[in-house]
């Protein structure tokens, strides 16, 4: 990332794994005599691959410096917004891993989490980052390039409700966002989005049942998607398929936290603070490259690098004030969202 040396990323890293070392953590992981223990991942929908990878080189990498214990991780998965909801109405998940930080942010209000999970781990918490592109038919024959072409009459979009998605919030946040870029008018921001969602022919609950619609079933002209997802779908799902860079877009930043309520209930703590700080691990953050996701690292980031396309990112805070403001305005009761959707 500009601006952040490898020096400094060093000492980050450094910084949140000799956390794990403070005597009451080691005692957090007394979860069995050997020092075992199962943990619940409750994540946004298109990490299921990366977590496959990440959830066994953790307990590898755990069990050579914890010899005997045996780390399971068991994953559930879901829209952003129902998996918090899920979290909240009782899952018993000891960090949750997912698409926005109002999220996870919903979950601390309800005590579960505390309040600066996102000072605890750098870069506010989130160990990666992505952004939104777009999928395509062979040969793009609804010649399909920026924003504003998914508001052509006829065009058939394909993209998740924002009310449970979280990816489907970044896909519409983007889209806004773009037009502010061009014109920095909110009003024509606000046209462009509603011109868009009336050609949205399937609203589905997840960015991953999205992409099943897209690709699977074979629904819409073009599908508004994570860049991994979109990356996924092209180079390993239908190779027929292509990807379109928008020249603007969102960086997604994914964020991560401890359920501080119930790892100190059933005495995870310390393996679950160390299931997090291997993800901005070189290991950890190659498997996410590997993934498709954007790495933290800047050597890690430099080796894939081709991978992604150049595409000008702007932030949520420097488009819409962070994601708090954000809600507040397009996806609370009567926000821009039910208007445009309501219509």
């Amino acid at each position: 990332m500009p601006g952040i040396g490898r020096h400094t990323w060093r000492i980050a890293v450094l910084a949140a794994l000799g956390a794990l070392l403070l005597p009451g953590c080691r005692r957090g992981a007394a979860v069995s005599r050997s020092g075992s223990a199962t943990l619940i991942n409750a994540s946004y929908d298109p990490t299921r691959e990366r977590y496959q990878a990440v959830n066994s080189a953790f307990a590898a990498d755990w069990a050579r410096s914890h010899p005997g214990a045996r780390i399971t991780i068991n994953q559930s998965h879901g829209g952003s917004g129902k998996q918090a909801r899920s979290v909240i109405d009782g899952l018993r998940a000891d960090v949750v891993t997912l698409g926005l930080a109002y999220d996870i942010d919903a979950i601390a209000k309800r005590g579960l989490i505390a309040p600066d999970w996102q000072q605890r781990l750098p870069y506010n918490s989130s160990p990666y980052t992505s952004t939104i592109v777009f999928v395509v038919r062979k040969g793009n024959p609804r010649h399909i390039k920026d924003w504003d072409d998914l508001a052509r009459p006829g065009v058939s979009v394909i993209t998740p409700s924002p009310r449970t998605s979280g990816g489907a919030r970044w896909n519409y946040l983007a889209a806004w966002g773009f037009e502010l870029e061009r014109s920095g008018d909110p009003a024509r921001a606000e046209a462009l989005v509603r011109a868009i969602y009336k050609n949205v022919e399937v609203l589905d609950a997840g960015a991953r049942g999205s992409t099943t619609t897209f690709v699977e079933r074979q629904i819409g002209d073009v599908l508004i998607a994570w860049e991994n997802e979109a990356l996924m779908a092209t180079t390993r799902l239908d190779r027929s398929l292509e990807l379109v860079a928008p020249s603007a877009s969102i960086l997604a930043e994914p964020p991560v936290a401890v359920v501080d309520q119930v790892v100190d209930q059933r005495g995870t703590r310390a393996i679950a603070e160390g299931y997090l700080a291997f993800l901005y691990s070189a290991a950890g953050q190659e498997l996410v490259a590997r993934s498709f996701f954007r790495p933290r690292d800047p050597v890690v980031a430099a080796r894939h690098a081709a991978s992604f396309a150049p595409i000008v990112l702007f932030t949520i805070d420097q488009r819409f004030g962070g994601w708090r403001k954000a809600h507040a305005e397009h996806f609370a009761d009567g926000a821009s969202f039910d208007r445009i959707s309501g219509e």
